[in-house]
């Protein structure tokens, strides 16, 4: 499996959010890509987010006005789209502003982290987990425990 995460602003490199981002990327047995842009406004956001993940079989949006997953429920729709014969999977995080409705009305999944307001950058950390989460589970791993 191939993933991106397309993301309005730039880690610092030593950063905690950025280490800990980089923990949970090296544990991932799936090949991943991190593209940052400079913020601007939503709709050059979306722009450049839209143009990294061409070619990407499933646009994921992460948005707060998207669909609450468990863990489970995420790893199994990453389960259902591999068995579907899609391989390649873009994840999108937007700039301070959110992301463009063009973004959230195109994306296959628009996909919320929960109801409360996360740091950009945490949320890719959270994203990099949860993705080891989905990886886990989706092999059976002990890693997760409902």
């Amino acid at each position: 499996m191939k993933l991106l995460i397309a993301a309005i602003g730039k880690a610092k490199p030593s950063s905690p959010e950025q280490q800990l981002f980089q923990d949970y990327t090296k544990r991932l047995p799936w090949k991943i890509a991190c593209r940052e842009f400079t913020a601007a406004d939503k709709l050059r956001e979306g722009e450049q987010l839209f143009g990294a993940c061409r070619g990407y079989d499933r646009i994921i949006a992460l948005d707060e006005t998207g669909k609450a997953l468990s863990s489970r429920e995420f790893a199994q729709n990453l389960g259902n789209w591999q068995q579907q014969g899609h391989s390649s999977f873009a994840f999108l995080i937007g700039g301070s502003d959110g992301l463009s409705d063009t973004i959230v009305e195109q994306s296959h999944l628009v996909w919320s982290l929960g109801r409360i307001t996360w740091p950009h950058m945490l949320v890719r950390s959270l994203l990099a987990e949860q993705l080891y989460r989905a990886s886990s589970i989706l092999a059976n791993h002990p890693y997760h425990r409902d």
